[in-house]
């Protein structure tokens, strides 16, 4: 384990990354980019996927080498060959998926990898009440005695963050740090980022979320294609601005609603119940209903039942107990064609999982679950190869998915124009019902987008549509109605009319506050 004096921070006035350069076979990923971060201050790393900000903080942290350029600490050249070599010169990451053994406690997890105090023997006395000290420090409060696998998600990033302060991380990489948390949360994290800052500790924030950015930074750097943009002061810049500087041109951030037209219902669940994964009850007696012409968001954080809740829908996990209809028709425990066939499209959590296969053509994923059917085949039997390939070039024309044509394997696309081509299959039926499951997941800003925009249009079009997201922005832009699920509940369902983002992270909280009929 470690000794009193090894974790004694570390001091970094500055970090300067000059003209780095990565190349990967056919890549370049970051293309002679500066970047600097100083004592005492947050500073934001944005970009669209693939923009170059992963491999950038990698090469910072010791996980790739730089082509070109180099990287200065306090004026000095670093040789940053490893993760250790970074944590002994005081730059610590946590990553977006935590790097925790669950089977251990926190102070077990934290004396990892570090040199204890007493030899061979391990000293978990002293590594638990120097936690215990930064603990009551950043006010980030863990036990070092409890096992990983018992904390919530958040209090799961207070030991990634714990663990770094302990090796004396002066510089702090925080990758998507509020991916996974309530608003709640996120003011706590906030709150030790200010503290942090208040230190003296350097912090480099990669978020998607502008509005954070907004609202915790100092500075702001924008990649775009491997390139650095331009480095301004938060206080110059607006979520219009930083959206057009990460895709190169103005980016719609608020949408024109208009209030919904409810036709009828499409979608009806009373008292419903499944097992989930382990064998635990994954739904609690939700109850919910969907009309046409309008959008209700299922808010939540992850593993609160919203997967099951998809999958108990669609027929692809059976029911325990309780009703489902859809167009008034009873589905409950049908399979998932005779859900498909009342005209229920579904874009799925995992998308390369349940919702399309790599090694396919983007025209064979088109007409995956409609291989069978007119116009695709003849008889059922022979497949009529012009009809496919006509209505895959429309959609991808349509659906502005980046593509060679037709018969490109999928594996060969971004995530964002996977998601396009899923989208395009879904609603090419016209579907009553839409299951939209973290549609916007893994993309980028320009095909958020442009998928928010085609949900949009299916809502005024008369389709129902139920959106699950974890990604609270999300939620509040789309939904008419919005319903909170915690521990397999729905546990509130309120107008988006008068929500407020503290109302509903509350309720992802587990607060019951009155709600309207579902």
């Amino acid at each position: 384990m470690t000794t009193q004096a090894a974790v004694t921070l570390k001091r970094i006035n500055e970090m300067r990354m000059i003209s780095v350069v990565k190349r990967f076979p056919g890549v370049l990923a970051v293309d002679h980019v500066d970047f600097d971060v100083r004592s005492g201050e947050i500073h934001a790393l944005l970009g669209e996927n693939g923009a170059g900000k992963s491999t950038l903080m990698k090469m910072l942290y010791g996980l790739y080498q730089p082509d070109e350029g180099s990287v200065l600490l306090d004026g000095a050249p670093a040789r940053v060959r490893s993760p250790h070599d970074a944590i002994q010169s005081g730059i610590g990451m946590v990553h977006q998926h935590f790097m925790l053994v669950p089977s251990l406690t926190v102070a077990e997890n934290v004396a990892l990898g570090v040199k204890s105090s007493r030899g061979w023997r391990l000293d978990l006395k002293t590594v638990s009440s120097r936690l215990r000290q930064l603990s009551e420090q950043y006010r980030l409060k863990v036990d070092p005695d409890v096992p990983i696998w018992q904390l919530a998600v958040g209090e799961q990033q207070r030991v990634e963050i714990l663990r770094a302060l302990y090796k004396g991380a002066a510089l702090l990489i925080l990758d998507e740090p509020t991916a996974v948390l309530t608003p709640g949360e996120v003011d706590e994290l906030f709150g030790v980022l200010r503290q942090m800052k208040t230190d003296g500790i350097a912090t480099i924030f990669i978020t998607h979320k502008l509005h954070e950015v907004l609202a915790i930074t100092d500075r702001v750097t924008v990649l775009r294609d491997g390139r650095r943009v331009d480095t301004i002061p938060t206080r110059d810049a607006t979520r219009a601005r930083l959206a057009e500087m990460m895709v190169g041109r103005p980016v719609v951030l608020e949408y024109q609603r208009g209030k919904a037209q409810l036709h009828a219902e499409h979608l009806r669940l009373k008292d419903v119940r499944a097992l989930n994964e382990r064998g635990e009850q994954g739904l609690k007696g939700v109850s919910l209903s969907v009309h046409g012409g309008e959008i209700v968001g299922i808010a939540g954080v992850s593993g609160n039942g919203q997967r099951e809740l998809a999958q108990v829908i669609t027929g692809l996990r059976p029911t325990q107990s309780g009703m489902i209809q859809v167009n008034g028709r009873d589905v409950t425990g049908k399979p998932a064609t005779f859900v498909h066939n009342l005209g229920v499209a579904y874009i799925p959590e995992e998308r390369m999982v349940d919702g399309a296969i790599k090694e396919f053509t983007c025209a064979e994923n088109f007409i995956l679950q409609d291989h069978a059917a007119s116009p695709f085949a003849r008889g059922g039997m022979l497949m009529n190869y012009g009809a496919v390939d006509h209505a895959c070039r429309e959609a991808i024309q349509r659906y502005e998915i980046k593509t060679p044509g037709p018969d490109t394997p999928l594996k060969n696309l971004s995530g964002g124009n996977i998601q396009k081509l899923i989208l395009a299959r879904e609603l090419s039926r016209k579907p009553g019902l839409l299951i939209a499951a973290q549609p916007t997941r893994g993309v980028d800003i320009r095909a958020t987008e442009y998928i928010h925009l085609r949900l949009l249009d299916e809502r005024a079009r008369g389709t129902a549509v139920l959106l699950i997201s974890e990604d609270l922005d999300e939620i509040m832009a789309l939904s008419d109605r919005i319903a909170v699920m915690y521990e397999g509940r729905i546990i509130g369902v309120v107008s988006r009319e008068g929500a407020t983002v503290r109302q509903i992270g509350a309720m992802m909280a587990g607060a019951v506050l009155e709600s309207e009929n579902v």
